[in-house]
C-alpha cells in the first residue's frame, strides 16, 4: 500500500530533524485547519488566513538561525521584525530559503490577510476565493520547502512527501487511515479518473488503485481502465496507470472535483 501524507508521521519527521515539537505541532495543526476550511468552501479571510501557520513557520526559522525562538504564548511576537532579521542575515550563513524565500512567502500570506479586506468592500467585487486560493497554495509551498530543509529520511522519501503535499486538491475526497474515499456517487470510469487526478501527474500501481475502489467496482476495473486508456484519458502498463493531460482536462472541464 502506498503511504500517503500522514500529518502525525510528518510531525515526527520534523521532530527527528530537530524542530521543536510544539512548533512542528502548531505549524501542521494550522496547516490542516486552513486547508479544511478552504475545502469546506469557507473563503473568509479570517478562516483561511494562514496567520497562525505563518507565525509558527517564522518561529521555526528563528530556531534554525538562532537556536531559540519567541514563545508561542508571547503576545508581542512581531512577524515583520522576524522577516526583516532573516533578510539581513549574511549570504552563506544559512540556506537562501531560510533567509529569503520562506520569509517572503510568509509576507505574501500576511499582506493578503492584512491589506485586502478594505478592497473587499470598496470595489464591489469580493476576491475572497482567489485570495484564499493563493494563500493555501502558498501554504503548500512553504510546508513542502520545510520538508526539503528538515528531513532525516532519504531524498527519495522526502520527495514523495513533497509530491503528496502538492497533490491536486479534490474536496470530495477524504482520507481514512491513508486510504482515499470519494464521498459522492460517480460512474465507475469517473470514479477512477478522479482518483488518478487526485494522485497527480505520476503513475500508480494498478493494484493500489484497485484497492481504493468500492468492492462492487473492483471486478470490472480492468475493463474500465482499458476503455479510459483507449480514449487517451489515461495510459496503462502491465502494472501501473497514469492519467494523461487529456484526462486531467476532462476532470476539470466536467467539474468532477467540485464541492460535495
Amino acid at each position: 500500500m502506498a503511504q500517503l501524507l500522514d500529518v502525525t508521521a510528518l510531525r515526527q519527521e520534523f521532530v527527528n530533524a530537530g524542530v521543536p515539537e510544539e512548533l512542528a505541532g502548531e505549524a501542521l495543526g494550522a496547516f490542516v485547519g486552513a486547508k479544511r476550511r478552504f475545502h469546506l468552501g469557507d473563503f473568509r479571510p479570517n478562516a483561511v488566513e494562514g496567520g497562525r501557520f505563518s507565525e509558527a513557520v517564522l518561529r521555526i526559522l528563528e530556531w534554525q538561525t538562532t537556536g531559540t525562538y519567541t514563545p508561542l504564548s508571547d503576545p508581542k511576537f512581531k512577524a515583520d521584525a522576524v522577516i526583516t532579521r532573516l533578510g539581513q542575515l549574511s549570504a552563506g550563513s544559512h540556506p537562501e530559503s531560510v533567509r529569503l524565500h520562506l520569509p517572503r512567502a510568509v509576507r505574501v500570506v500576511y499582506d493578503i490577510r492584512n491589506k485586502r479586506n478594505a478592497a473587499h468592500l470598496s470595489d464591489g467585487i469580493d476576491p475572497s476565493m482567489q485570495d484564499a486560493s493563493i494563500v493555501v497554495a502558498t501554504l503548500d509551498w512553504i510546508l513542502a520547502e520545510l520538508v526539503r530543509l528538515n528531513h532525516t529520511v532519504s531524498a527519495t522519501e522526502a520527495q514523495r512527501v513533497i509530491e503528496a503535499l502538492v497533490r491536486r486538491e479534490v474536496p470530495m475526497i477524504q482520507e481514512f487511515n491513508g486510504r482515499p474515499r470519494i464521498l459522492k456517487t460517480l460512474s465507475h470510469a469517473d470514479h477512477l479518473l478522479v482518483l488518478l487526478y487526485w494522485w497527480g501527474d505520476r503513475p500508480i500501481a494498478r493494484s493500489i488503485l484497485n484497492s481504493w475502489l468500492p468492492a462492487n467496482m473492483r471486478k470490472n476495473s480492468t475493463r474500465v481502465l482499458r476503455t479510459l486508456h483507449d480514449g487517451y484519458l489515461i495510459t496503462l502498463s502491465d502494472d501501473e496507470a497514469h492519467i494523461t493531460q487529456l484526462g486531467l482536462r476532462s476532470v476539470e472541464e466536467r467539474q468532477l472535483i467540485g464541492s460535495l
